[in-house]
């Protein structure tokens, strides 16, 4: 803030000296009562009149200046309690005219950025809970695949199953450990915990994962009626097999996994999801793309795309039964790209949506602000 009104004060035409500030006005409003006074005394001595009629009209005269430049003053005031009044009970969208060129404008233009942080950390908030229950949801969803093949006899509870089942658990458990360290990304400290990992494994856990919310997904789908996405195919293309790269596999997950599920989400009957993984420029630099068959973006939403609760042109994504989801997992996927530093967006494809990740490969020491 203290930036932002420096920077105001040096867009003064006169510099530090204000031919409008509070203290200019207050010693206009004495010299004027004085002239006036003196005026008035000059005519009573020339015309003769009385000089206790001056001396009411100086009075007057005085009265009218003095309550005029004390509403000029008084009412900016009043505005400025009442919006803080709004703030103080959680109304964060009032704002208070900051036009005024004197003490009392940059008050107000203290109180909207004051207004405005406050607004943005309430937000912040709710979008803390929801990227939190976004998050939560698809290990959840895994692990309760897996428990119901088993209980309904579909899958045998030999070591693999379980031991897909401990990932799932393994992965929340991460997860929780993660909300036991809000305080840290409230003070905007989340370290990447980065290490170098074979990506083809890495990645054909994440499409198995992928596959078995799917699952858990048609199964509570099926129960109310609707169709599945289970008739969307995966397929991983790492070239060359033996690629490896260097980054934080937790966050790199979250990045996979949202954008498989949004094309998912959109891609059509029978559809193909394809996951491309290659070298990139730089050692252990790692370069995706994940492919769908679905409409695609249109160019004038996708600079919108990666917006928190931002779903698109497309208020029904195409594939049965599928919905809009909650509008946050580009979000976290661009908020996890970040992170290392690298680079997502849209790219151009003949069919589809293309959305290409750059991760930079290097130790990164940067962190959540």
């Amino acid at each position: 803030m203290s930036g932002l009104g420096e920077s105001r004060k040096d867009e003064e035409p006169w510099g530090r000296v204000r031919p409008f500030s509070v203290k200019t006005k207050l010693g206009t409003l004495v010299v004027v009562s004085v002239l006036i006074t003196t005026g008035l005394s000059m005519i009573a001595v020339h015309t003769k009149t009385e000089l206790r009629f001056i001396t009411v009209f100086s009075m007057i005269a005085t009265l009218l200046i003095t309550q005029f430049v004390a509403h000029s003053l008084t009412s900016p005031l009043d505005e400025m309690n009442a919006v803080a009044r709004h703030i103080s009970l959680g109304d964060y969208t009032r704002r208070v005219n900051d036009s005024r060129r004197d003490e009392l404008g940059d008050l107000a233009h203290t109180i909207n950025l004051m207004a405005d942080e406050l607004e943005a950390q309430d937000r912040q908030r709710r979008e803390l809970v929801a990227n939190v229950s976004h998050e939560l949801r698809t290990p959840i969803a895994g692990l309760r695949a897996v428990l119901e093949n088993v209980v309904d006899g579909v899958s045998a509870a030999d070591t693999e199953t379980m031991r897909t089942a401990l990932r799932q658990t393994e992965r929340l458990g991460r997860l929780v450990e993660t909300l036991l360290d809000l305080s840290r990304l409230d003070n905007g400290v989340v370290p990447l915990r980065t290490r170098r990992f074979e990506v083809w494994p890495y990645l054909s856990g994440v499409l198995k994962e992928a596959n078995m919310v799917a699952s858990a997904r048609g199964g509570i789908a099926s129960d109310s009626g609707k169709h599945t996405r289970k008739d969307v195919h995966l397929h991983l293309d790492v070239h060359p097999p033996e690629l490896t790269a260097h980054a934080d596999p937790e966050r790199i997950h979250q990045v996979v996994a949202n954008l498989i599920d949004n094309a998912v989400k959109h891609s059509p009957p029978h559809g193909r999801v394809t996951v491309k993984a290659r070298r990139g420029s730089t050692p252990e630099s790692l370069d995706l793309e994940v492919l769908d068959e679905g409409p695609g973006i249109p160019e004038s939403e996708r600079h919108r795309v990666f917006e928190r609760f931002n779903r698109g042109a497309v208020s029904s994504p195409h594939g049965p039964g599928s919905d809009g989801g909650t509008g946050l997992g580009l979000a976290i996927a661009r908020w996890a790209v970040d992170l290392h530093g690298g680079r997502i967006g849209v790219a151009e494809s003949q069919r589809g949506c293309r959305i290409q990740v750059a991760l930079p490969g290097l130790p990164c020491q940067r962190t959540a602000q």
